[in-house]
């Protein structure tokens, strides 16, 4: 019965992300935030949202390997997720089309990846009102970090391609509707996938039990890959739609968006500093969110490649990083 629960909470979380980013793109096409802050604060946030209430719910049901291997692994399967769509649509070089402005959030979500690898080798059992000393650092981090994106960047500045690289805009059924409908929508949406993140969590830790895989392992893996459905769902969405920088920002906005969650997961855990508490596996899927991540950056400034090949390479080391490092979590969990 946990499994039935899981896919269909995992099928509600699908459709709720895909009327997400529909809503988005019509707030970033008739708003002046774009398509790049759209995505980086708002659908980021939003599709993030599974992450939330699964990471909360493992913390007070005392699952705190499933908490943060949520966190972490949607990381690392958010990064795949880019990946494979790169090279599904590798003729449109989507890392080319992408605006730099993309660059300090991917450098954003590096450093406090670096920094969570760096609590999970040392391990300080230090809080300060309830929150550990690693998470207090992210909060401060982030909230500087998305002060100065905020300043830094521009309105989608898309780098030139030539006529055949470039996507055009696609008309959708969605994009009739006015601003007032789209947000009054895209909060309903939200707070649908709100409630199938809790199902999610409560389901992964029986599932967890039942298959004897460990924790750990499911948290990082198949609680972390489900919850990034909608993460997954909200960039085909966006590329059929033609936004390209909806659908970068959305992952790399998730991607530090999670790592607050981290800091909300420890803030609920009140016997410690919630890093100290957990498989020294995760600091493994760390390691592969930092190596993903500084690929994905080579990328999005590699303005020019030489072929095809030369251009697919760093979705194809992706790829294989990816299940390398997931294989390494299973091993080790």
């Amino acid at each position: 019965m946990a499994f039935i629960w899981f896919i269909l909470a995992a099928v509600v979380t699908v459709y709720a992300a895909m009327k997400l980013s529909a809503y988005a793109d019509v707030i970033s096409t008739k708003t002046a935030m774009g398509g790049l802050l759209v995505g980086t604060l708002l659908l980021a946030g939003a599709t993030s949202l599974p992450e939330v209430t699964t990471s909360l719910s493992a913390v007070l049901i005392g699952n705190n390997d499933i908490a943060i291997g949520n966190v972490l692994g949607s990381n690392l399967f958010n990064i795949f997720i880019l990946a494979c769509f790169d090279l599904y649509y590798r003729k449109k070089k989507l890392f080319l089309q992408a605006s730099n402005d993309h660059l300090y959030t991917a450098g954003l979500g590096l450093l406090l990846t670096l920094l969570v690898m760096v609590a999970l080798t040392l391990r300080i059992d230090y809080t300060i009102l309830g929150l550990g000393i690693d998470s207090l650092l992210i909060v401060v981090i982030y909230g500087a970090g998305i002060l100065i994106i905020g300043r830094l960047s521009k309105t989608d500045q898309v780098a030139p391609q030539t006529d055949d690289h470039i996507m055009t805009p696609k008309e959708s059924v969605e994009s009739a509707l006015s601003v007032k409908h789209a947000v009054i929508g895209f909060i309903i949406a939200a707070i649908v996938i709100m409630g199938a993140g809790t199902v999610l969590s409560i389901m992964g830790d029986q599932i967890a039990v039942i298959t004897g895989l460990g924790s750990s392992f499911i948290g990082s893996f198949l609680v972390a890959a489900t919850t990034s459905l909608p993460e997954a769902v909200s960039v085909l969405v966006a590329l059929r739609l033609k936004n390209i920088n909806l659908a970068m920002g959305s992952i790399l906005g998730s991607n530090i968006f999670n790592m607050l969650i981290l800091a909300g997961s420890d803030l609920i855990y009140r016997e410690g500093a919630i890093i100290t508490t957990v498989s020294e596996s995760h600091l493994t899927t760390a390691i592969g969110v930092t190596i993903l991540s500084v690929i994905m950056i080579l990328a999005v400034l590699m303005k020019k490649a030489a072929s095809s090949f030369t251009y697919m390479m760093p979705s194809l080391l992706i790829t294989v990083i990816y299940f390398v490092t997931s294989y390494l979590i299973f091993v080790n969990s």
